[in-house]
């Protein structure tokens, strides 16, 4: 690790703690993995990880969508070009991260504090919508399932809008659970 990775090695720490972001050293050396709350997206977590005079950055957005791939990362692609210093990208799986890379010499605590902010803002932002571009099928069964059977519906009702009234459209049946005896 450089003289500018070993700095940084010191101000990451104390910089979340200062903010009272939860974290924990990584599974690699010179990583740590922070989880940023938010309000759309509870979390995300955030793994922060020193490389010679780099810093990388990676924070898991959503996972690769059921469907409508397309307008899911043409979406993706319009909110990169607000997104500054990091832009998202998919794994091998197809699911989908904000990423960036830094020179370890420019970043202090305020800057990670914008930093991390920006992080929190690209994945928290949009994640209703994303889950709506890209999952909405699901949501729509789920859903149903939800409302014949008399389960909550607290974590849905962001949806509503999209969403009321799949218990009335065949297509979205309800199906049984492999061990319901109904």
């Amino acid at each position: 690790m450089s003289a500018d990775g070993m700095a940084l090695a010191q101000v990451i720490p104390a910089t979340l703690d200062d903010l009272g972001i939860e974290w924990e050293p990584g599974l690699e050396p010179g990583q740590f993995v922070a989880t940023l709350p938010g309000e759309r997206k509870l979390k995300t977590v955030t793994a922060l990880t020193i490389a010679g005079d780099t810093l990388l950055l990676s924070a898991f957005v959503i996972r690769n969508p059921d469907e409508n791939h397309a307008e899911v990362y043409k979406h993706l692609l319009r909110r990169n070009l607000r997104l500054p210093g990091l832009a998202y990208a998919i794994d091998r799986a197809g699911d989908v991260y904000v990423t960036g890379r830094y020179p370890a010499r420019l970043i202090d605590a305020d800057y990670l504090d914008h930093l991390l902010g920006v992080v929190l803002e690209a994945s928290d932002a949009s994640f209703n919508e994303l889950l709506v571009l890209g999952f909405l099928t699901s949501m729509k069964k789920e859903w149903a399932w939800r409302v014949a059977r008399g389960e909550s519906l607290a974590n849905l009702e962001a949806f509503r809008p999209v969403l009321a009234g799949s218990e009335n459209d065949p297509a979205y049946a309800p199906q049984p659970l492999p061990d319901d005896p109904h």
